[in-house]
């Protein structure tokens, strides 16, 4: 089956414009899912409803109606990530999560993908247990669960929450999906093979910054010991006693699969971002690579205005694995047949 996107929604104006550029989809909103619809939810959890039938609000998504065989939602993550020391699952942004079931029911959809941290479950609004609800409600059926990409082979041991639910089938079993699919992990040099030397300067997506002198001396401190983990003594202050990110400053072992890419793939001390065999991070492209993008996906869509190294985190930091995502939508079309006579 070939994908043929209508319509591609996205605050960031930037993203949307790379997606756009890239896939081709019939329609692009910049604007927050959240206002193409009217809604409103009523309890928390399992008790959740919603309190009327929600409703389209913009001609573009009404003109689509009941034409759409998939969503694909990444609901803002950021406020449920562990990695988050401000929010902690308490970031009123996490309540848009709840706009794609509203938006699957007022447009009628016949199966949804929502994607997030694995710690969404976490979250103080309930917006899993709601979700769920809602569209259970809504008469769909309903799976969820967290996959593992190097679970399914994959060189990246990047987790992912799904619900997928379905209007018409009973979803694959997201975990019993994943046993019947599982591999063993690839390393992350069967995605680095080829580029150890392709580094260009003044091309944003095969360069990498200037790094600082200390962060030269602890990068060459990994090489020149062979090892992969940067001991306190070195490392700045603040990470010297009681830090719970170990990895940060860490180098990428050859022979294994890489840790999660995040946006921070391209300073050493926010993650275990140092090439495995070079004295430098990992590139945009590389760690694209290791995100799943394909290198015919563009990220500079103007030459004239690439793209800022700000946002290549941003996007490719944020992005899902694509067999994370191939698995999640493989559980909701593959699906039985529910006969609801």
């Amino acid at each position: 089956m070939r994908p043929v996107p209508l319509l591609a929604a996205d605050v960031d104006a930037g993203a949307l414009e790379v997606y756009a550029h890239n896939m081709r989809p019939r329609q692009t909103l910049s604007e927050s899912v959240s206002n193409l619809v009217d809604y409103r939810v009523s309890g928390m959890g399992e008790d959740a409803s919603f309190a009327y039938e929600p409703s389209i609000r913009d001609d573009r998504l009404a003109g689509i109606a009941g034409t759409i065989d998939l969503i694909l939602a990444g609901p803002p993550c950021q406020g449920h990530s562990s990695l988050n020391n401000y929010s902690r699952h308490d970031d009123p942004k996490n309540l848009l999560y709840l706009a794609v079931p509203a938006v699957a029911v007022a447009t009628q959809a016949t199966h949804v993908i929502i994607e997030n941290v694995p710690n969404v479950v976490s979250d103080k609004y309930g917006v899993v247990q709601t979700s769920v609800a809602l569209l259970r409600n809504a008469g769909y059926e309903v799976t969820y669960g967290v996959i593992a990409a190097h679970k399914l082979g994959w060189p990246q041991t990047r987790k992912r929450f799904f619900i997928a639910a379905s209007r018409d089938s009973r979803p694959l079993d997201l975990h019993t999906l994943q046993a019947q699919l599982a591999r063993d992990a690839l390393p992350v040099g069967w995605l680095l093979q080829d580029t150890l030397d392709d580094v260009v300067a003044g091309d944003v997506m095969r360069s990498v910054p200037q790094m600082s002198d200390e962060n030269v001396e602890r990068i060459a401190h990994l090489f020149d010991n062979d090892t992969y983990n940067l001991p306190n003594d070195i490392r700045p202050e603040c990470h010297r006693e009681g830090t719970t990110y170990g990895s940060s400053y860490g180098r990428m072992a050859w022979d294994e699969p890489a840790p999660t890419i995040t946006g921070g793939f391209l300073t050493p001390g926010r993650g275990r971002f140092v090439h495995p065999l070079r004295r430098r991070v990992l590139t945009p492209r590389e760690a694209a690579r290791v995100q799943g993008f394909p290198d015919w996906y563009d990220f500079v869509v103007d030459e004239r205005r690439p793209a800022s190294r700000a946002q290549l985190t941003r996007w490719i930091g944020n992005a899902v694995p694509t067999i994370l995502g191939q698995t999640a939508t493989l559980a909701a079309l593959a699906g039985a047949k529910v006969d609801r006579t």
